[in-house]
């Protein structure tokens, strides 16, 4: 979920009291994949749409200011639009929502301090073992590893990143984001789960921007203007309001193995968003990296679906976790 570098990169994220009956469903269970494989993929396509028109920005103020203007807007309107009320969370809660604020600032500051020292190609493929890990951890079946590990291969082909010289810290820093980006996912499900709406993102993105706040904030005024402002407004609606959006809607449908595979779309939109809007024409092993990521992706959506317990509508749903269940998991059993 992450940007840096005038070429286009990715990697890119409250108690409720309900009095009536909940029954478990199984009904329909590969619609309910469909639905958040769909949410998953409008989220990736939003990131990547949101990172192309960041790029003309980065040489006037920088990414991580452009990080920082994203983030601080995206707060504002979450504030004013959900109005939440983290009083109300439940103190465990509160705390997932605070740890997912921090792991959302840490994902985007940790990935551009990895591109700084490492090869992008480099950089993206060990952040992609964050999702990767997810998949290979929380999956079912024998066959667990097929969809990760054709979607790693995917990923590899997509990335190079054997081009270029390594770095230590640059390893640290990228695998720091593969980390953050990890714990993203089981936090936003887990927020997700409880908070009714977006209430829990319109808590963890004014922690995520008081953090990244923290880490650009010595300077940044000067830099910015009234045209800055007022285009930081579209992209903090692109990228982050609309795609966490989407991705916590849909981890109440998809197990986190499932979705961690699905993120390995992430890089297949990337080269479509490059060859689109910044004219970056993709080679042959691309083109095959696309199909692999994209075969793994059906794959999820095949397998991904959780039962949930059904409540209210837009409330949240006291979903099962990952565990072996029929038509459910990672992959085919």
């Amino acid at each position: 979920m992450n940007g840096m570098s005038i070429n286009l990169t990715w990697t890119r994220t409250i108690p409720f009291v309900f009095t009536g009956t909940m029954v478990r469903s199984m009904a329909a269970p590969n619609s309910g994949a469909r639905a958040g494989t769909l949410m998953a993929v409008g989220s990736m396509a939003t990131v990547q749409l949101g990172l192309a028109l960041s790029v003309p920005l980065f040489g006037e103020i920088g990414p991580l200011r452009v990080v920082w203007l994203r983030l601080a807007w995206a707060a504002v309107i979450l504030i004013v639009v959900i109005r939440p009320r983290p009083w109300r969370f439940r103190r465990p809660i509160l705390l997932a929502t605070g740890a997912l604020g921090v792991v959302t600032a840490g994902v985007t500051i940790l990935f551009m301090a990895a591109v700084a020292r490492l090869p992008l190609g480099t950089a993206t493929a060990l952040e992609f073992l964050g999702p990767l890990g997810v998949a290979v951890a929380r999956g079912q079946g024998a066959r667990r590893l097929l969809w990760p590990g054709l979607a790693a291969l995917g990923v590899l082909q997509l990335t190079h990143p054997w081009q270029g010289a390594a770095s230590l810290p640059g390893i640290a820093c990228a695998l720091g984001a593969a980390a953050c980006w990890a714990a993203y996912i089981l936090l936003t499900q887990a927020v997700g789960d409880e908070a009714a709406g977006l209430q829990g993102l319109a808590v963890s993105i004014p922690v995520a921007a008081l953090v990244t706040t923290a880490v650009a904030g010595p300077g940044l005024g000067p830099a910015l203007t009234p045209h800055l402002l007022l285009v930081g407004i579209g992209l903090a609606l692109l990228l982050p309001v609309v795609p966490f959006s989407l991705e916590m809607c849909a981890l109440r449908r998809l197990t986190t193995a499932a979705f961690g595979t699905l993120m390995c779309l992430e890089p297949a939109f990337a080269l479509l968003a490059g060859l689109v809007l910044l004219g970056q024409v993709p080679g042959a092993w691309s083109l095959a990296g696309v199909a692999f990521v994209v075969a793994a992706g059906l794959g999820a959506e095949r397998t991904g679906a959780r039962p949930v317990l059904q409540g209210p509508p837009d409330g949240p749903r006291a979903a099962a976790a990952d565990a072996p269940r029929v038509g459910a998991g990672a992959a085919p059993s």
